[in-house]
């Protein structure tokens, strides 16, 4: 009887049967498939059996690899294998680590996807316990961690805190669609880079993704090809914004410290600007300052209390929150000042079937003049009219969603609740 050949057995990067995809998922958790220490496992071929085949190439079937077969890739699912490596360094687990929290190095769009492009074109190999020669590592996270640049290497239950949870219609290039399994990281945990939408649809996008046998991009469906509901859209915290056709850098936040009185400083007048930029204007009687003063206060509770923060939110002087809005253009402008008799209680509301298709009256006339007037104005191409119309349901959407509806409360037909804040006296 022929002496078996002892082997040790990694799992080959690009097969997919049990035998390799198990002793992955064991590598990754740091424990082995037989449960005794770290000892490695070991395939026992005999040479007997290659040659004579019988009981030996019947063993290895039936543990579902038979030497020399081709490998097959699985066609009704062509989502990735699932493995993920946890947070750390660059250049690997030998590599020095960063020292505490970095500042987020600010990217353009365009920037974020050339980096993406880059190992597209390389065709960097799948690995959750590799790493690419830029330092970082060769799975779907390490990816993204590339992509926006990051100082270490992440993983998909650590990236969410370098981004802002958006909603899907946002997505821009750039951005990216997470999903992080708790339960089990190994079990379906995925990210993709969002490289735009491929036709008005918006069901499929171009996604950027590091999966097996290596980096690919390719239409995708909206979010993913399995656990599609479970994947959240989030931007990258420190993506520059555009202005006028342009890009510009995002100011890190500066502290609280630099805020308040007493404080003189360019990121007063820096967030001066900022505000008149966003309706503030009213506030300075001369124009932002360096010095802290009571106009720079009154201009940042004005645009804190714009969305729909009160109590400590908005207190006037800005947060990371209140300042990253700001930065980046997004958020609600501040109202324009109210004038001639505000004080006139509401209007009572008129009921539900005056706003319905087919309907006429001046409650919707009435409706569309106050959606233009608090600046959700902007589906109305002629300007609002008594007749209902599909601009006047998606302008009312727009306001219920600004108050952090969803669902059936945002339909975008309204009801008393929605009649009432609308014509609140502000």
């Amino acid at each position: 009887m022929a002496v078996p050949v002892f082997e040790e057995y990694e799992p080959a990067g690009d097969c997919d049967c049990a035998g390799c995809a198990h002793r992955r998922r064991s590598l990754a958790t740091g424990a082995h498939p037989s449960g005794r220490g770290c000892r490695r496992a070991l395939v026992a071929v005999t040479a007997a059996g290659m040659v004579l085949g019988g009981g030996g190439a019947g063993t290895a079937a039936a543990a579902g690899y038979v030497p020399g077969a081709a490998r097959t890739t699985p066609s009704a699912d062509p989502g990735p294998s699932t493995e993920q490596g946890t947070a750390g360094p660059l250049h690997g687990p030998s590599g020095r680590p960063a020292t505490g929290q970095s500042a987020l190095r600010v990217s353009t769009r365009a920037e974020i996807i050339n980096r993406a492009k880059k190992w597209v074109g390389a065709k960097v190999p799948y690995s959750m316990s590799k790493y690419w020669t830029d330092g970082y590592r060769q799975d779907c996270s390490g990816y993204v961690s590339m992509a926006w640049n990051l100082a270490n290497n992440e993983w998909t239950g650590s990236l969410a805190k370098f981004g802002d949870r958006i909603s899907r219609d946002d997505l821009q290039p750039g951005d990216i669609l997470l999903f992080h399994n708790p339960a089990d990281p190994t079990t379906g945990s995925h990210v993709t880079i969002f490289g735009g939408w491929t036709d008005y649809t918006h069901s499929y996008y171009v996604a950027y993704e590091q999966t097996k046998p290596h980096t690919r991009k390719q239409a995708t469906p909206m979010a993913y090809w399995n656990h599609s509901a479970s994947y959240v859209a989030y931007r990258y915290k420190g993506v520059a914004t555009s202005t006028g056709g342009g890009e510009r850098a995002v100011t890190p936040y500066p502290g609280a410290s630099s805020f308040g009185p007493g404080a003189a400083n360019a990121h007063i007048t820096e967030l001066g600007k900022m505000l008149v930029a966003r309706g503030g204007k009213r506030f300075y009687a001369g124009g932002p300052g360096s010095r802290w003063s009571d106009a720079d206060r009154r201009a940042t509770q004005a645009f804190q209390r714009a969305q729909g923060w009160r109590g400590a939110e908005a207190d006037g002087l800005p947060g990371p929150h209140t300042w990253r809005l700001l930065v980046r253009g997004q958020g609600k402008d501040i109202p324009a000042a109210v004038t001639g008799g505000s004080t006139a209680r509401p209007p009572a509301f008129p009921g539900r079937d005056h706003f319905r298709p087919g309907r006429s009256s001046s409650h919707v006339d009435r409706l569309g003049r106050q959606l233009v007037r608090r600046g959700y104005g902007r589906h109305y191409t002629s300007g609002p009219s008594p007749r209902w119309s599909e601009a006047d349901r998606r302008a009312t959407e727009a306001f219920q969603r600004a108050q952090g509806w969803r669902g059936s409360a945002a339909n975008g037909y309204p009801g008393p609740e929605t009649w009432r804040r609308l014509f609140a006296v502000r």
